[in-house]
């Protein structure tokens, strides 16, 4: 299962390129499977504060983390949510995507998913 959180449309996007069940998550929505996080980057490299709440409740079940962000912001800041999500609950950093990804970037995810979520 593919869980993910999209402001813009770009993370839904992505969620949709790739051979997994996805699920849009909201703050009440409790997961009772593995799964991989899609979500996009907030502010300066934030994580939204949706995630955070959602992670609270399910992120023992979390296999990896893959962040939407715009390169145009730099370095440090690009994809900063799935940072921050790696180091604040221990969940491996997949990828990190420029606003919609390319090909490239569904295969790798693809590969992450089906060994270490779908397996």
């Amino acid at each position: 299962m593919i869980a993910y959180a999209s402001r813009t449309g770009n993370v839904r996007f992505i969620a949709t390129k790739l051979k997994a069940e996805p699920i849009e998550i909201s703050e009440e929505l409790m997961l009772n499977k593995p799964f991989l996080l899609i979500t996009y980057t907030d502010g300066l490299g934030d994580i939204p504060a949706k995630v955070v709440r959602f992670l609270d409740q399910n992120a023992k079940l979390c296999k990896g983390v893959v962040a939407s962000g715009n390169s145009n912001f730099g370095h440090t800041i690009f994809g900063g949510a799935g940072d921050k999500i790696a180091t604040m609950y221990h969940i491996p950093l997949v990828r990190k995507l420029d606003l919609r990804g390319y090909q490239a970037d569904y295969e790798a995810v693809q590969e992450f998913y089906e060994t270490r979520v779908k397996g």
